[in-house]
């Protein structure tokens, strides 16, 4: 059959709306696990500072005489350990033409790329802190840089052939001759862990090392999820000798790295949080500023581990 002579049809129509969507799609992914796991703490200057103690070892020789004077302990004095603040921004600008014509999906084009950037910049953040850089002090002419999470973890560590720990913030580490991450190895730094004082409650991976724990042999009895205790081939909770562990996936991390943390010992310090403001008008557009100073701080790093240069995939 064919159309009937004479029918107006939508191919010979002139004059048609189009039919755009007012919802607009974004796959990119912007959740950012560390910076959602980890204190929120108040800086009050470019270099934020804080202190580590420790407790003397046990002894068991422990016995005085009776009625003995007592002999005073020495005293040891808290470390002062310290970061630099870092300043990140990101920067919306949308011609007042832009602005002013119609759009669909949002009601203004500045709001729209405000938001967006806004995101990007907390994805920017959780790279930052995740990363393995050293601090930088800054000047007139150098931006400063706090020391990411790789120069800070030193005491609980494998590292591949060659590779070596960085110092407190300092100093970044060296990579090593990258290898396969094994259920061995993740043992040998719980352990070191939970010796040193640690209670380890996460290990945070990229992808392809998520699938990789995902093989270890141990997962018939000693692997479950953390919602419903159920044996599964894909791991959501590692159990340890020394307690239950989180596997959580992070996109903005190195993929070589494997993160064996105690959350409560890290904290984001803000000197200025996420702000907004409007820049300067320089002609016929406007701009607006999203920015934030802020560090890492590594409360303790002797409570968390880490295994370094692992293959990726």
């Amino acid at each position: 059959m064919t159309t009937p002579a004479g029918t107006h049809t939508s191919y010979t129509v002139i004059g048609e709306r189009e039919d755009l969507s007012d919802i607009i799609y974004n796959v990119d992914p912007y959740d950012c696990p560390f910076m959602a796991s980890v204190r929120v703490e108040e800086g009050s200057q470019v270099l934020h500072e804080w202190q580590t103690d420790a407790f003397a070892a046990a002894s068991s020789s422990n016995a005085v005489l009776e009625g003995d004077d007592a002999t005073t302990d020495t005293a040891t004095a808290t470390v002062r350990l310290s970061n630099t603040m870092q300043i990140s921004d990101k920067v919306a600008r949308v011609s007042g033409t832009g602005r002013a014509s119609r759009t669909a999906g949002r009601a203004d084009e500045l709001d729209y790329q405000i938001e967006k950037r806004a995101i990007e910049l907390r994805t920017d953040l959780e790279s930052v802190v995740l990363r393995n850089g050293a601090e930088v002090a800054g000047d007139t002419t150098t931006a400063r840089q706090c020391g990411g999470i790789g120069s800070w973890i030193t005491t609980n560590t494998s590292n591949g052939a060659g590779g070596s720990d960085g110092s407190l913030g300092n100093t970044a580490r060296t990579d090593g001759t990258q290898r396969d991450v094994t259920e061995a190895l993740l043992k040998t730094v719980i352990q070191s862990q939970w010796t040193n004082g640690g209670k380890p409650d996460c290990i945070m991976c990229g992808a392809h090392v998520k699938q990789e724990i995902s093989t270890f042999t141990g997962n018939a009895t000693r692997f479950k999820t953390a919602e419903d205790k159920q044996l599964v081939a894909a791991i959501d909770l590692y159990q340890s000798d020394f307690g239950d562990l989180e596997i959580i996936p992070n996109r903005f991390m190195r993929a070589r790295d494997v993160l064996v943390l105690q959350k409560d010992l890290f904290a984001i310090a803000y000197l200025r949080p996420f702000h907004f403001h409007e820049l300067a008008k320089t002609g016929d557009s406007d701009r607006v500023q999203i920015l934030v100073e802020y560090t890492l701080e590594s409360s303790n790093e002797a409570g968390s581990g880490a295994i370094w240069d692992v293959n990726t995939s």
